[in-house]
């Protein structure tokens, strides 16, 4: 069992950056694929970033490559999305989230409650 609690969210200006923090618990934190997905207003949830177990290999949508950068730090049980280069349509509730099919962006088996990330034009 993991619990997922995300942190790091605000109002930016484009051009600005963030770095959402989510905190797990869970003495297997170490043994899930880590990712992020967002949910814009009136949107279906997206797959953002994810990587593996080790943190060695990531994926990334082709709308953040370059300007997001996911991390992980084991020890601390927790995940990292640094966020440069900001636009209007980052705008979003982000998640975190752990499970299997992570990586591939499909889904999760666990999920934070969310923080919301708002980028002024």
């Amino acid at each position: 069992q993991v619990q997922l609690v995300e942190s790091g969210g605000g109002l930016v200006q484009a051009g600005g950056s963030l770095r959402l923090s989510c905190a797990a618990s869970g003495r297997t934190f170490s043994r899930y694929a880590m990712g992020w997905f967002r949910q814009a207003p009136g949107k279906e949830r997206e797959f953002v970033a994810a990587l593996d177990w080790s943190g060695l290999s990531t994926h990334y949508t082709d709308s953040v490559k370059g300007r997001f950068t996911i991390s992980r730090d084991n020890a601390e049980n927790t995940l990292y999305l640094r966020m440069n280069s900001l636009k209007s349509e980052d705008t979003a509730i982000y998640y975190c989230a752990a499970g299997a099919s992570v990586f591939s962006g499909r889904s999760a088996d666990y999920w934070g409650q969310g923080t919301q990330v708002t980028v002024s034009s």
